[in-house]
């Protein structure tokens, strides 16, 4: 029998305000263990949280981004569960009145495009961090941090409507990128501030009814996400082939060993006893401040592939990649705006400067090599002052120096060779010592032309114009 695979996820995004949603501690990543803490995120008798207003600012602008409706009212509730790592017993999230609503986000997989609706976008604070001995399955003890409590958080709950790992791992790439473009969270997934647990479940194709799902935890990378789900989809499918049922549970990822464990049996809603929170107002957000903020919204990344395709006659490919990234977008935007060639400039982002930054492990935003700089040095190739070769060797000088194009050509003079007197007396040179490939040439075999090409540009160290290389190469060899 075949399945069809059923996914859900839920996307937890930790808010880049200055303080927590309830107090005013700092929301700094890194600090000395439970140091960020005071009596209200520690849950301790006799204080009341009071909400930051950035925080409900911030929700909004993302359920907008996300193209969700804004309820004018909405409330905490208290979601009552025990674990080490929440101090109060209870966490203040959003229930039944959440900030936002039925929504949805476009994702592409192997070049279709398919609608993906999200349920809500709901307002709650973080709980603190475990720091287990070893993985979680086989830990001898755990530590408990609590400057992570309080932190704001929003959660984006998705419709059941991904059919595939791949389909769930395209989705969470385009709500980072929308929370990034947007500015209300840095989405750093090796840090926590973007976290995923997905709802993995199967049925027979042509059913409707939902099959019994598993939530998977400790998805913390794209790679993961993708990794766990298909492991997941493997298991259930062996379980129910082999006549067994699949059991509603909570399931962890285990990076290293590449499997899902099992945690512990899923709870239902009614299992929080979720009931509204005494101690904070309903929320009421006025029109006028959501039209407010929908005008102040940037160019999201579905519009500015539109935009670079349209006015940059860039591939559907090249402006999905250069606009994954606000901040890669906003480079891309800047070489153009200082007068680059859109394609070229493309090609450069695409090409040498992402490999230096792979390599050195640096975003866009550290990039040694400014925009107008390098738009400089393609400026220089099309004026015919370098070659492709050596912009590249520029381009490491530029990296390595922060110095413009035009300098390191001229220190270095590295300025390419057109003039046919010059390069005249290389080629005859290079076909005097290679009449084999002279030779083969002859009799027909074109690619020997290329040998000889090769010989003259390392003989002027390659700055000999190449076209023009070509061009006298097939002249001189016509009269030998």
């Amino acid at each position: 029998m075949k399945y069809e695979t059923v996914i859900g996820l839920e996307v937890h995004s930790e808010l880049k305000t200055e303080s927590k949603i309830f107090c005013g501690c700092s929301t700094k990543f890194g600090s000395e263990q439970n140091t960020n803490v005071c009596p209200v995120c520690l849950g301790l008798p006799g204080v009341l949280p009071v909400i930051n207003e950035k925080v409900v600012e911030f929700a909004v602008r993302a359920g907008l981004a996300l193209n969700c409706q804004i309820l004018p009212f909405s409330k905490f509730d208290r979601k009552n569960y025990y674990y080490p790592d929440l101090p109060k017993n209870y966490q203040t999230s959003q229930y039944d009145l959440p900030i936002a609503v039925n929504g949805y986000l476009d994702i592409e997989v192997n070049g279709e495009t398919k609608r993906i609706g999200i349920t809500r976008v709901h307002m709650e604070e973080d709980a603190g961090k475990l720091v287990h001995s070893g993985t979680i399955s086989n830990s001898e003890y755990a530590l408990v941090d609590y400057n992570r409590t309080g932190v704001p958080l929003i959660e984006i709950v998705s419709e059941p409507d991904l059919r595939s790992p791949e389909e769930a791992k395209a989705y969470l790439e385009k709500v980072k990128a929308i929370l990034q473009y947007i500015d209300v969270s840095d989405c750093k997934m090796e840090e926590g501030s973007l976290r995923c647990d997905a709802n993995v479940s199967l049925r027979p194709v042509g059913t409707e009814p939902f099959g019994t799902k598993a939530e998977l935890k400790n998805l913390n990378s794209f790679r993961s996400v993708q990794r766990g789900l298909e492991y997941e989809v493997e298991r259930q499918t062996e379980v129910l082939e082999e006549g067994g049922r699949v059991i509603q549970e909570t399931r962890s990822w285990d990076e290293n060993k590449g499997v899902t464990l099992s945690m512990r049996n899923k709870e239902q809603a009614h299992d929080y006893r979720y009931f509204p929170e005494p101690e904070l107002v309903p929320i009421v957000v006025d029109p006028a401040t959501v039209e407010s903020i929908r005008a102040s919204l940037p160019e999201l990344p579905d519009a500015r592939k539109a935009r670079l395709m349209a006015d940059h006659g860039l591939s559907a490919y090249d402006a999905e990649t250069i606009t994954v990234s606000r901040a890669m977008a906003d480079y891309y935007d800047a070489i153009v705006k200082a007068g680059a060639d859109a394609k070229v400039a493309a090609n450069w982002l695409m090409g040498d400067v992402s490999k230096h930054l792979n390599a050195a492990g640096k975003s866009v935003e550290e990039c040694p090599v400014a925009p107008a700089q390098l738009a400089g040095l393609i400026e220089l190739i099309a004026k015919g002052t370098i070659s492709g070769k050596i912009a590249k060797t520029v381009f490491e000088g530029m990296w390595d120096s922060g110095k413009d194009a035009q300098t390191i050509v001229k220190e270095q003079g590295l300025v390419q060779i057109s003039d046919e007197g010059a390069i005249v007396a290389i080629v005859d040179g290079v076909i005097a010592a290679s009449p084999q490939s002279v030779a083969d040439f002859k009799a027909g075999k074109e690619k020997a032309i290329g040998f000889l090409v090769g010989q003259v540009m390392k003989q002027s160290k390659g700055r000999a114009n190449p076209e023009l290389v070509n061009k006298l190469l097939k002249e001189r060899l016509a009269l030998v």
